[in-house]
């Protein structure tokens, strides 16, 4: 098994996903869809469709919050199987995953599980 440093999240409106760019896609329905191979040797990175970079998808629609309950468990999931922390989730950039990317709905604790 390969270490990684952590995992960055994007969302599908960022230019350097391209459809490829990921290597766990949560779609607006909440299904996980895997890459074939992995596209960083140091990160796993996460992309959830949509485009966080407007109010409207801050979070408070039920499909935003049905991809917040998948990938918080995906996030569980890969920080069990790779000894994660949960300082080492990191967002892609400035702009990725976008503006109004609901973090304070992200809510991941280690102890609790999600929740």
């Amino acid at each position: 098994m390969r270490p990684y440093s952590g995992i960055i999240i994007h969302h599908s409106a960022c230019s350097s996903i391209n459809g490829k760019g990921y290597d766990f896609l949560v779609t607006s329905d909440g299904d996980i869809i895997s890459s074939f191979t992995p596209t960083d040797p140091h990160y796993i990175h996460l992309c959830l469709e949509g485009d966080f970079s407007h109010i409207e998808s801050s979070g408070q629609t039920p499909q935003v919050q049905e991809q917040l309950f998948v990938i918080q468990r995906l996030i569980l999931r890969l920080y069990e199987q790779f000894e994660f922390s949960s300082r080492q989730l990191y967002g892609h950039h400035l702009h990725c995953p976008g503006t109004y990317f609901p973090w304070d709905s992200l809510v991941i604790s280690l102890q609790d599980g999600y929740h």
